[in-house]
């Protein structure tokens, strides 16, 4: 079985990179920022929905929706809890 390398594959490897590396952040640093760390999942889970709406794949898909959620979800609390912890 081959795959090509088309430009969907390509998108696809760039979102997967920005889901590793998000975890690697999380994992790695001492204190994370919570705009970096949902910033680059939801990049991630974008780009990868880019490849799949390409190269159909319903569960990675699915997968996908809820990574972008969850990262949504990340996203908003930080903006809404921003300036909080200062006090």
């Amino acid at each position: 079985m081959t795959i090509p390398m088309d430009w969907p594959s390509l998108v696809g490897f760039a979102g997967t990179a920005c889901i590793i590396a998000a975890y690697a952040y999380l994992t790695l640093a001492k204190q994370t920022n919570p705009y970096v760390l949902h910033s680059t999942n939801l990049l991630g889970a974008a780009l990868l929905t880019v490849s799949l709406i390409y190269h159909t794949n319903w569960a990675s898909l699915v997968l996908e929706f809820f990574w972008a959620a969850i990262a949504l979800t990340g996203l908003v609390r930080a903006w809404l809890t921003r300036g909080k912890d200062a006090t």
